[in-house]
Formats: structure tokens, sequence, C-alpha cells
């Protein structure tokens, strides 16, 4: 009942191990318990203490409708009403806990039990949450506010309106801003955990102080502890990519993209009214007037740039966006009011929302442009002589060979097709490839330029075919053989002063060694996605065995369907996967706009009044003001890849690798 199916976003599978299961399932409906045991324990001292019989009636109808949840949850098997009635109710009911508060409660040993259990409970929602993350047990789908916050933060908001109607606005527009990081944390934005902790620092220090009210920390920790655990999570386990992550949105059509506009102007214009109210504090006159004259004329031209750009949906200007994100951040802390709360609260959504904008064109903007070309060779003599070369196979298993091949290079096909990676060429060759005819092509290959002159982004390469064990160089006609050295000595002199990537695909029976190998190699951006069967082949007829393709058409699907329940961390799978990528893998990024691109396109786009702003962003970006954050951030990176490598790795194109 504390969690259930609550979100569209998150589904729990189901695990192999009944253990595991249960023991993750009970730390869940623990802390459900706990949360339950809290709030009724919470009521029933502040009806004791203030003697109010409107805490009483409240204190009993939630009894009731908890008892009307249940009867629905297991007598009707109306799950999803029942849990609605459930969250709505305890988002009620913190509030009202939070609100409720006076100093007479803290001598009480009753509100000390209470405060401990709210604590106990917001802990082991965090451990629950993150033992599913860690187990793999969460399949991730976009969304950006499941159906459990919105509830939660509903309840909460109707708690608010107990209070005058100034706090009430007030705490309405917080659970507003509460709501918006939550979505903030959910797209991975750039600034969302900046945002997260401007949000803890204003609840915590300023909003409260500033209404006069003296709000439960422990009601009002638990509430939000539960609320954001797993967004925070998220922002590190998530798998799902940028515009996976961003459906929710591009899915909208033309029309309600753009009256979402709306509502975002509302509050940008709202935010600079309430942050105008700040020149009518005239102790510092000197400093507030010129100061507000000057940077509410910088926020007005960059947010209205901003709405112009949205409303255009032109993807290629972020680093306006991020003026327009730093035009307010100047704003507030000019117009600082810390005995506003409807200003706080309005700083609090503001925030957040264009830190969604900027994460919105910084994301996308960084996938769009990156090119790929691709190439796919499969060789099916996969049957071995005694002295490790391929042989033809018997006639009566070439048929049926024959269409493996086939139905291998048809997914390749669907792939190149489905991430628009120009093809190169899929061959097929039955009887074998030289060493020097395959170099040949490859040298072929990784000289390909894009249209315009530039070299490709990414490269990618599909093997299929007999490998060396211990070493798993690719067996080739005539006894030879092509190791991984001497594909990376090609892929350097092609590569050259160059920058971009190279990404090996590999559904062979010994794809490991090259996996290992490539993590030991510096300089270059090269990853190497491999296959492993767990049963080796050594009878072709034998028809439980895992044979290749198996392992090609799980990782197609896996890449092209966002339906798909492919789960490659379950055990026991008879086709398991690895992936292995250079030391610099985490250094690389796609090829982006020049100072020159955004000067032509904001020319072509916007009146020539505001050509100062562009020439401004591209000398501010010029100065790298950051280098130190994007030396830490990278180190970071490349820690976070070698240590803990996640079991789906977003190459940022849509083609992911992963690992069992």
């Amino acid at each position: 009942m504390a969690r259930g199916e609550d979100e569209e976003e998150l589904t729990v599978n189901e695990p192999k191990e009944v253990d595991m299961f249960t023991s993750v399932r009970c730390l869940g409906y623990l802390s459900g318990v706990n949360l339950l045991v809290a709030v009724c324990v919470g009521m029933y001292v502040r009806w004791e203490v203030t003697s109010e019989p409107m805490i009483l009636v409240i204190f009993i109808l939630g009894l009731f409708v908890l008892g009307i949840a249940c009867i629905l949850h297991y007598y009707f098997a109306m799950e999803k009403a029942s849990l609605s009635l459930f969250h709505l109710w305890f988002g009620f009911l913190l509030g009202l806990l939070c609100f409720l508060n006076s100093s007479s409660l803290k001598s009480n040993v009753k509100e000390l039990v209470a405060n401990y259990l709210l604590l106990a409970s917001a802990i082991m929602k965090t451990m629950w949450a993150l033992t599913e993350r860690i187990c793999s047990s969460i399949r991730y789908k976009p969304t950006m506010l499941t159906s459990t916050e919105l509830l939660e933060l509903l309840g909460f908001g109707i708690a608010s309106t107990a209070m005058l109607l100034h706090n009430s606005v007030a705490i309405i527009g917080l659970v507003v801003a509460l709501g918006t990081l939550i979505v903030d944390l959910r797209m991975k934005s750039l600034l969302a955990l900046p945002n997260l902790v401007s949000f803890a620092l204003v609840t915590s220090l300023v909003f409260f102080q500033a209404l006069g009210i003296t709000a439960n920390p422990y009601a009002l920790g638990c509430y939000l502890g539960r609320l954001l655990c797993e967004p925070v999570l998220d922002v590190y386990f998530s798998v799902l990519g940028p515009s996976e992550r961003w459906v929710p949105v591009l899915s909208l059509g033309r029309v309600w993209r753009r009256l979402s506009l709306l509502p975002l102007s509302l509050t940008e214009l709202a935010f600079f009214v309430l942050a105008a109210l700040k020149l009518g504090h005239l102790e510092l006159w000197y400093l507030v007037i010129p100061g507000f004259c000057l940077f509410g004329l910088f926020w007005f031209i960059c947010h209205t740039i901003l709405l112009m750009t949205i409303w255009g949906f032109h993807t290629k200007l972020k680093r306006l966006v991020f003026f327009t994100l730093l035009s307010t951040v100047i704003l507030g802390a000019v117009s600082w009011q810390p005995s506003n709360g409807l200003f706080l609260c309005a700083l609090l959504v503001v925030l957040p929302l264009e830190s969604l904008t900027h994460g919105l064109f910084h994301e996308l903007g960084s996938c769009l442009g990156g090119t790929c070309v691709g190439y796919a060779l499969v060789i099916p003599t996969a049957y071995c002589s005694t002295d490790g070369q391929p042989t033809l196979l018997p006639p009566e298993q070439v048929q049926e060979l024959n269409m493996r091949s086939t139905g291998m290079l048809n997914n390749v096909q669907r792939l190149f097709s489905h991430h628009m990676i120009q093809t190169f060429g899929c061959d097929y060759s039955t009887s074998g490839v030289t060493l020097e005819a395959l170099q040949t092509k490859l040298r072929g290959f990784l000289e390909l330029r894009t249209e315009d002159g530039p070299r490709h982004d990414t490269y990618l390469v599909f093997y299929s075919g007999h490998t060396h064990k211990g070493t798993g160089a690719w067996a080739l006609a005539g006894g030879e053989s092509l190791h991984l050295a001497q594909l990376l000595d090609l892929w350097q002199e092609k590569n050259a002063g160059h920058f971009s990537r190279l990404i090996l695909v590999l559904d062979t029976e010994n794809s490991l060694p090259w996996v290992k190998e490539i993590r030991r190699v510096e300089g270059v951006y090269v990853a190497v996605q491999g296959a492993e069967l767990a049963v080796p082949r050594a009878d072709p007829e034998a028809g439980d065995a895992p044979l290749l393709g198996d392992f090609t058409s799980e990782w197609v699907e896996f890449n092209c369907n966002p339906d798909s329940d492919t789960q490659w961390s379950e055990r026991g799978r008879a086709v398991a996967a690895a992936y292995g990528v250079s030391k610099r893998w985490s250094d690389y990024a796609l090829h982006l706009p020049t100072g020159s691109d955004v000067a032509k396109h904001w020319k072509t786009h916007f009146p020539k009044a505001t050509y100062p702003m562009v020439h401004l962003s591209n000398w501010c970006c010029g100065l790298n003001l950051f280098w130190l954050c994007s030396v830490c951030l990278r180190c970071f990176r490349r820690c976070k890849l070698a240590w803990f490598p996640p079991a789906v790795l977003d190459t940022g194109q849509g083609i992911k690798l992963v690992h069992s």
C-alpha cells in the first residue's frame, strides 16, 4: 500500500530470487507501516494537546478513508482507486502534521515517537528505492510526474488551505515548485542538482520564517524525503537517454507545445512583478533602483528571446537559454525579499522551469548534428576444423544457416534505418574474406566523410563470424586473422587529428577478449559491444544451445523498440552481453554548432536590436569561466565509468551498449 503501482514510469520486475524480492518488498511495506503509525500518533497528540474537535474529526475520517482504500484494494481489486485515496490522504495528513505545530509539543514523548517514526519511514523508503535500483528490479519508462507524486503534492496543497489565504497561496506555490523540481530531476537537467540545493536552503532557512510559520521539521523532512528520493537516485541510475526522457514533451502536438508557453509566460510575469516590489524598499534605493532597472532590462530581453525561441523550437541556442537563467538569478539576487513568501515561492518555481528549458535545449542540442555511418560483415562459416580454421558446413545445414545469417543482416539494416545511420555496406560471404580485402574495405569505410566535408561523429562496425579462442581475433580465409591491435592502428591512422569515435558490435563466440582489452586503451574513443553465449556450441543440431544471431536479434530489438521487455541483467540468460570502452570514452562530445553558426541562425530569426546578445554569449562562452567545474566533471565521469559502469550505456545517438 505504501508504494503500489503508483508509477507509470517505474514498474518492479519479478526477480529470479524469491528471498531478495521478499526482503525488498518487506522493506517498502515497513516504510508504509511506519508512516501510518507516525501519522496516527501525531494526529492523536495534536488532539490531546489542543483539544480541538476538528483534529479528531479529521483523524477519524482518515482511518475511515484508509479502511475504504483497503476494501477497494483487497475485495474489489480496484488497486488504482485505493492507492489514489491512500496517497492523496497521506499527503494531506503529512501537511497537517507539518503546519499544526506548536512549542508545547516539543516536550511530549508521543510527539517525539511520531517524529522518529517519520524519520525512519523516510530512511526506509530511500533504502527501498536504492535497493531496487542496485538490484536492477526497476524498469524505466518516460514520465514527468508519477500518479503518486501528483496525488501527494495535491494532498499537501489542500492541507495548506487550513491557514490564512496569504500563507496558503505561498505554500501552494511551494508545492508547485516542488513538483517542478521533481520533473527537473527526472529529466536530469544540467542544473537540476544546484536547483535541489537552492530549494533546500531557501525552504529551510527563509521560506517558513517569511510566513511566520514554525513547521515540524520531521514531518516536512519525511514528506520531502519520500518524494525526492527516487528522482534524486534516478539522476544516477536512470538508463533513459535524452530523447527518451523528453518523450512526454516531444510527443505533444505542435499546438499543445505552443500553448504551454501561456503558463510559462504568466509565471515569469508574476515573478517579475513580485521582484519589482523590492522598489518599495527605499533603505538602499541608490543600489536597488539602478540595479533593478539594469538587470530588469537584461532579464526582459533574455526572456523575450527565450519565448521566441521556444515558439519556434530552435534547439541550437542553448547558450542563450543559459543567459536567460542567469538573468533570473541576478534579478532574484538584486530584488531579494526574505520576508516575502510569495516572492520566494515564485523564485523557486521559475528556477526549475528555466532549468528544464535549458536542459531540453542542452540535451537535445547535444544529440542533434551527430552523424553516424555503419558497416556490417557476416561470415557464416562458424564451425571449425581441428586446426581452428573455419570450414564449410554440410549441405543439409547450409539453408538453415543462410536463413539465420539473412535474418542477422536484416536486423542490422533495421538498426541502421531506425537510428538514421548511413549504410556503407552489409557484406555476406560464405567462402570467407582475406585479410587484405577486409583491410581495404575497412580503410574505405573509415575514410568516409559527410557531404559537407567533416568526418562522421561515429563509425559503427558489426561483425559476426568465427573468432579465435583466447584472443578474439577474427578468423579469415587462408589462415589469416584480424586482431584488435591491427584494427586500432587502422583507426588511429584514418582518424588522426580528428575526434570521431568507433563502435564495434561483435556477435561472436569469443568477443570477451576484445571487450577486456579495449578497457586498457588510451587516446582514442572506441567501444566494443560483445555477446557471450552461455553454452559453447559443439553440435550444430542442438536445438537448445544459443546460436550466433540470437544476440543480434535481442540487441537490435532492445535498441529499436522502446517497449521491449528484454532484461539484460536477469540471471541465467542463454545469451548474455558485455561491453567495454576505452579510458577516454566519457570525454567524447558530439560536434555542436560553433559561434558563427549561432550568429548566422540569430541573424536569420531575430531582430537586429538583439544582435549584441549573441556577441555577448559568444564572448562569455569563449572565456570558459567554468573550466575548473568541467575538469572535475570530466574526472567524475571517468571514475564512474571505470569503477561503476552502468548496465546500459547510452551513446547519445539512440544506440545503447548493454552489460549482463
